[in-house]
């Protein structure tokens, strides 16, 4: 269905471009910050600030913005109406209780992971991760299975963001060595990292397929590097997200 552009308000566009500046890494801002996160010039950028305070939306200091809990309320409306955290969430219940690490489920929204549904054995990154959450999708195990399943044309725009920020000494930046390890993915139908997302931490994930056969999501088990080296998230894992994938297969749409 085309959209005329006469019926589309820009003001509202705007104002969710302001939203999503805020992330884990960046939870208080400025109106300068927004403006140059979000590409909108300052003025603009204030005015969207200033009206999702007015709302109860954000927290204004005089000088910096921060969101409130009142904008889970559309984040937790939109996973509300999706069958997905429903459906995954006893699954993932069961498999983090049996092999006693933290687990979870994420979709792909463009070059980032959210987190839909999440089983919590124990805290493994610095930052809490909860549904709704967002990651780089280039330096996860969830976001490189979904990624492998893309074809070249849907990886061209995440490609051209190369180099990739490096958020670890070890993180791959290079688009022609993320391609190199998506073919292993594919090929191997697994991903696996390595303290790329964070120093000290490790994860391995499958993709979730729906009846069709198409990638709908990913699951992973993450848990930190000194309770597991790579080869024994293979051994000691793989078999129970592969599990979980079969389980799942018919239940997915």
């Amino acid at each position: 269905m085309s959209i005329n552009d006469r019926d589309l308000m820009g003001g509202l566009a705007k104002g969710l471009r302001v939203i999503e500046t805020f992330t884990a890494e960046h939870p208080r801002q400025s109106i300068v910050e927004v403006a140059a996160a979000s590409g909108l010039d300052r003025a603009t950028a204030r005015r969207c600030l200033l009206t999702l305070a007015q709302g109860g939306y954000a927290d204004y200091d005089g000088k910096f913005f921060t969101l409130t809990p009142r904008v889970l309320r559309l984040g937790t409306a939109c996973l509300a109406t999706m069958p997905l955290p429903q459906i995954v969430q006893p699954n993932l219940d069961r498999l983090s209780e049996e092999i006693g690490e933290s687990s979870s489920v994420s979709i792909l929204d463009g070059a980032e992971i959210v987190y839909v549904a999440r089983a919590a054995q124990r805290r493994v990154m610095s930052i809490a991760l909860m549904p709704g959450s967002r990651l780089p999708a280039w330096c996860t195990s969830m976001g490189r299975v979904m990624l492998a399943a893309l074809s070249e044309a849907e990886l061209q725009p995440l490609l051209a963001m190369a180099p990739f920020p490096a958020r670890t000494p070890l993180t791959l930046t290079d688009a022609g060595q993320l391609l190199e390890e998506l073919a292993r993915v594919r090929r191997d139908g697994h991903a696996v990292i390595d303290q790329e997302v964070e120093m000290g931490l490790r994860s391995i994930a499958v993709p979730l397929l729906n009846g069709r056969g198409r990638v709908v999501a990913a699951v992973n088990v993450g848990l930190p590097a000194a309770h597991a080296t790579v080869e024994d998230l293979r051994t000691r894992f793989l078999p129970h997200l592969m599990r979980l994938q079969a389980d799942l297969r018919g239940l997915l749409r």
